[in-house]
Order: C-alpha cells, then sequence, then structure tokens
C-alpha cells in the first residue's frame, strides 16, 4: 500500500475518445456500438500515470455519463486540488470526499495516481496492491445475441479460446430459453447470467427457475436500490446471488453481506470509487466468507491494466470479466495489447505500474476532444 507523502501533480490531461467496438454489445440496457471514455493522464516529475473513466456514453449503468464526469472533474475535482496535490492517492480521496457520488468520475483521477505512484516506487501496481499471484483467472461475458444459434456459436469461440467462465446477459423474456439451450449444449461449463437489474418484485418466484441449471451464481437480478429483495430471492432460491450495481462503497458491501442479499460480490474499480475501495470490499467480503471477483465494464487497455492487476488478490475467487483486447476492439488504445493463454488466464505486466504504453498515433485518430489543467501553479 501506498503510505509516503508522494511527489506533486503538475498536470492532469484528460483525452475523449470514441472506440470502436469490433461489434455491438447489448444487453438490457440497451446497444452499443463504440467505447465513449476518456482518458486521464497524471503527471509528476516527468512521470505520466495512466486511467480511464467507467463511465459510458449514456446514463444507463449508473447516473453517470463520460461527458457528466468531464463535467464534475472540470467544476468540482479539479478546483478542489488545483492549488497542489501531492501524488498519494490517500490525499487526494481526502479531497474530493466532499463530492457527493460520481464515483466514476473521482475514481478516473485516483487510478492514475495509484499507476503514476507505482511508477515513482519502481514497482508494477499489483505488487504495491498486495496481490499475491502474477495472473488474473479470467470469463468472458456475452451480450444479448440476435438468436440462441449465434449464443451458442459465440460460446463455443470463447470456450475454445480458453476462457474459464462464460456469462451470458439475461433480460425479462430472454432468460429461460437462453438458459436451457446453452446447459443443453454445455452441461458442465462454469455458467452465470447477469440481468442487469432487469427484473423485479413480481419475478421472484419466475426466478427460481434458474436453480435448475447449476449456475455458479445470478448477477443482479433487481434494481441497484432494491437490496431487500435480493435478500428475499437469496432466501428461496439455492443459486448464490451476486452483487454488482448495488454495490457502490464499502458499507454496502458489509450491509448486503449482513442482509443475505449476496453470497458473491462484483467489485469494479470504477463503480465503487477506485483502488483503495476496491481493496476495501474485497478485505471485507473475505473477512466475511464472501467471494469475489473482478468485473469488467469493456475498457480499454488501460482500464484492463487495473482489473488485472487487483484480480491478483487472494480473495478473488471466481473468474473475472478480463477479456483480452480482441474480444471488444480491433484495435486497442494501448501498445501491448492484452491477451489470454490457453488456460484462462491473463498475465500481469512486470513493469512499472499497470504495465501499458499508449499507442499514440491511434489515440490521435479517434480524439474527440483534449483538456489540459495545471496543478498547483497558481
Amino acid at each position: 500500500m501506498i503510505e509516503q507523502p508522494g511527489n506533486y501533480v503538475s498536470k492532469i490531461v484528460l483525452i475523449r475518445i470514441a472506440l470502436p467496438y469490433r461489434e455491438y454489445f447489448e444487453t438490457s440496457f440497451g446497444r452499443e456500438y463504440e467505447k465513449h471514455t476518456y482518458i486521464v493522464i497524471v503527471e509528476a516529475n516527468g512521470v505520466e500515470g495512466y486511467a480511464e473513466t467507467a463511465a459510458g456514453i449514456y446514463p444507463r449503468y449508473s447516473y453517470e455519463s463520460v461527458d457528466i464526469d468531464a463535467y464534475v472533474i472540470d467544476k468540482y475535482i479539479i478546483p478542489s486540488i488545483e492549488k497542489g496535490i501531492s501524488t498519494n492517492p490517500n490525499e487526494y480521496i481526502e479531497k474530493v470526499r466532499w463530492i457527493k457520488g460520481y464515483n466514476m468520475a473521482k475514481a478516473s483521477i485516483e487510478m492514475a495516481l495509484w499507476d503514476l505512484t507505482s511508477k515513482l516506487m519502481g514497482k508494477p501496481l499489483y505488487k504495491v496492491i498486495g496481490g499475491k499471484r502474477k495472473y488474473a483467472n479470467v470469463g468472458v461475458s456475452i451480450g444479448l445475441q440476435k438468436d440462441i444459434d449465434t449464443l451458442l456459436s459465440k460460446i463455443a469461440t470463447y470456450l475454445e479460446e480458453g476462457y474459464q467462465r462464460i456469462k451470458i446477459k439475461i433480460s425479462r423474456g430472454r432468460d429461460i430459453e437462453l438458459v436451457e439451450a446453452v446447459r443443453r449444449e454445455y452441461p458442465d461449463i462454469p455458467l452465470t447470467v447477469d440481468a442487469n437489474g432487469d427484473y423485479g418484485y413480481k419475478d421472484l418466484e419466475y426466478l427460481k427457475k434458474l436453480d435448475e441449471f447449476d449456475l455458479l451464481y445470478i448477477e443482479q437480478p433487481f434494481p441497484y436500490w432494491d437490496l431487500y429483495l435480493h435478500s428475499k430471492l437469496q432466501s428461496i432460491i439455492e443459486t448464490k446471488i451476486c452483487l454488482d450495481e448495488s454495490i457502490y462503497n464499502s458499507y454496502l458491501a458489509r450491509e448486503a453481506i449482513d442482509i443475505g442479499a449476496a453470497k458473491v460480490i462484483n467489485i469494479k474499480p470504477g463503480r465503487v470509487g477506485g483502488i483503495k475501495e476496491s481493496i476495501e470490499i474485497h478485505n471485507i467480503s473475505m473477512d466475511k466468507g464472501i467471494g469475489t471477483w473482478i468485473g469488467g465494464m469493456l475498457e480499454t487497455g488501460i482500464g484492463r491494466g487495473f482489473n488485472v492487476s487487483l484480480a491478483t488478490l487472494p480473495n478473488i475467487i471466481y473468474p473475472s470479466d478480463i477479456s483480452a483486447s480482441t474480444r471488444y476492439f480491433n484495435r486497442d488504445i494501448v501498445t501491448q495489447p492484452w491477451e489470454i493463454d490457453s488456460k484462462g488466464r491473463m498475465w500481469v505486466r512486470e513493469e512499472e505500474g499497470i504495465g501499458v504504453e499508449i499507442d499514440w498515433g491511434y489515440l490521435d485518430k479517434i480524439v474527440i476532444w483534449k483538456k489540459e489543467y495545471r496543478i498547483g501553479s497558481n
């Protein structure tokens, strides 16, 4: 962990981009064709730390979007730190604590500070945060498809590539038939489903049908704000409930576990506010005997670097949603795209920080706008 005061930040840059997907990605929220995000660059002593926002182009997953987050950074976060701040993420967290919510906006700078400080320490991030292995066990998330044959074909491809776990998206009216078809074709594979909060109280009895399919867990069946309904379902179903959108800080993680609303927790660093809070949720879950894994937000190779580092923590016991760069993009924005091996593992980089370099030649082709902030120069 990072304890020293650190060096001092001199500059923060936001670069808004639109990175084309290989193919559209569809959930119960909707369909998207491009990865809209902004890249964060934090500089100190001539060294740069990188990160990105987890928010998408629309406020579907949460109330945040890429443009909302850019506004929050410009109007609230930068004024909170522009007089001067060290590279220590803990100092930054305290300076922006007064801003209620907007975890993804705050996390984008916090995570860049972790990358930067790890570089200044001369260590890879996974070692700085206490990772216990040099690889992440990975699964793949498959969006809603046009038909069952297409879904089965994609599953066959990803199993051949080595992914350890298959997750399929479901929604009302597109659920039991899909799972039945997958289980009929693949009776023994590790399988999960993700509803992204699409169901409600009237679906409690209906969702019990999912007990028939030997799922590792059911992810986020109900809206994020209804922990009670998740605890209600968990009390009448054998399959474990995994929470995603509901867990946006360590307090909610503890509450969800204590009331029986979750037996598995998906940790997404952007959603919960950054690396420090991700580690806290991991530790709380481990103390209470609840397994965790690292979720994905269709990140570029920059965000993927943080996810791989976090997935080396000891209580990440389920395969994480950290697929290869080629899963989503024909071309990533990093010079060395992320890959998995034949056993479904993604190896950390031993270079300092998250171990990635930006492909500036390609990035410049997909830039929408760029904004630079001088820090500590007033």
